[in-house]
This record gives structure tokens, sequence and C-alpha cells, in this order.
């Protein structure tokens, strides 16, 4: 089965990352003038760590009015907020803080409280910051070499709880809860932006985008926005086990 979304093969990592920065401010330009605003969720990963950089560099600062863009989360560890493993400490460090992002723009998930307090409220904040029926201007997301996306991972149903917009499943591999927003949610966004790098990665894209769908086995092929754009930014290594990679 053809996974859907565009899909989009850069050389390598670096190309990747580049162009998954870009795509972040063309859609927060259009966004911004189109709405005022810019709302997205960030994602965990090592794919971040490289955007975070190009967009805190000083031609990104000049393309954006910083101002006009509030940043939220599309999962969460539950570690406190200065833990090497927070992904709201990887974007504090490498684009919050050096971008001087104001407080009141950074809504971040609280891992370090009881998981279902946690997502229970995370899911009032998103509702009380956009709306009942939430909507981002731009999910990003990753994708694991299991298949998984944000904090869906393979063995669960991926709709599970999915009325309550953010969810704390336990994950058995790691023996940890995470805290995470639910497809509903992520297929509410306007658009929907995947990045997956490394030959790690070759085999699950191969069965994502071409093999059997059943997301309780590859939770990311439940990515599909209803109204929104879906695009995946992948490298050579990432893509080599495709058949048509183009």
């Amino acid at each position: 089965m053809a996974a859907p979304g565009k899909l989009v093969v850069l050389a390598d990592e670096a190309a990747l990352a580049r162009a998954v920065a870009a795509y972040f401010i063309a859609t927060a330009l259009d966004a911004i003038a189109a709405r005022g605003r810019f709302d997205v969720a960030l994602s965990g990963g090592s794919t971040p760590k490289a955007v975070y950089a190009l967009l805190a560099a000083p031609l990104a600062e000049t393309a954006l009015t910083w101002s006009r863009v509030r940043f939220f989360f599309g999962d969460e560890r539950c570690v406190p907020p200065d833990d090497p493993e927070s992904n709201y400490k990887t974007a504090r460090d490498g684009l919050l803080e050096p971008l001087g992002i104001d407080a009141t723009q950074v809504f971040r998930m609280h891992g370090e409280v009881e998981p279902a307090v946690a997502a229970r409220d995370y899911a009032a904040v998103l509702r009380a910051e956009l709306g009942p029926a939430p909507v981002f201007d731009l999910v990003m997301l990753g994708m694991g070499p299991d298949g998984h996306t944000a904090s869906l991972f393979p063995g669960t149903d991926p709709l599970t709880d999915d009325d309550a917009l953010v969810r704390a499943p336990w994950v058995e591999k790691f023996s940890t809860y995470r805290i995470t927003l639910t497809p509903r949610v992520i297929n509410a966004a306007r658009t929907v932006a995947i990045a997956a790098g490394g030959a790690a990665k070759a085999a699950a894209l191969h069965e994502v985008r071409e093999g059997t769908y059943d997301p309780t086995v590859h939770p990311i092929q439940i990515v599909n926005p209803h109204d929104g754009e879906l695009i995946w930014f992948v490298d050579e290594a990432a893509a080599g086990a495709l058949s048509h990679p183009v």
C-alpha cells in the first residue's frame, strides 16, 4: 500500500535538516500572513537539533517575526525539564533561548508530574489555546526504526484514547510512560512534516510506505491529515529500500 503524503528525498542528513528548516520558515510565513500567528508542535529526536541550529542562525532570525510563533510539543519523556532526555530541553537549548523566545510563547508538556495528570493538563492547554478541536499550523514528527512516531509505539492501537487529545502510554520497550498527542490532534493539523534520516530507518520506511497497512505495527501509518498537507523529508540512506523513492 502506498502511504499518503509527498516524499522529498535529500542527499544526506545535513540536506534533510536544511529542507525541514526551510519548510518550517515557509509554513510559518504563510500562517502569519493568513492568521497573524504560527502554532507549531515540535518533535524530539536527533534531526530537530540540526533544524533548531539552522532556525536560530542569523539568516533565519530575520526571516520570521518570532513573536508571532507559539511553540507546543508533540510528545515528551517523563523527566524534568532540565533532564538531557527532555524534548523541551532540546528545544530550549537549541532554539528557544538562542532566539530569546518569551516564556508566554512556549507551552511545554510537564514530564516531571504524574503522566496521566500531565496528559490531562496538556489537553486542557490545547483546548484553551487552540480551541475545543485544536488545529496546529504545523506538526513536526520523526519516525523511529520501529515505525513509531511521537510517542505512539508499536503494539497498541494508536487510536486508543484518541478523543483525549493527549495520552500517557506505557512504553514497554523503555519501561516508562511517555506523553503524546493523539492522532486526532496530529491529523487535524494544516500541515504535518515527517523527517527520517539514516540507513537505520530504511527498513521501516519501506514497510510504512510500501507494506501492509497496520498502525498497531507501524503507528506512523495512522498519520494522514484530514484537510491538510503531509510531507515526508527523508535522506537517500533512509530511502534506500524504497521501490520508487522519487
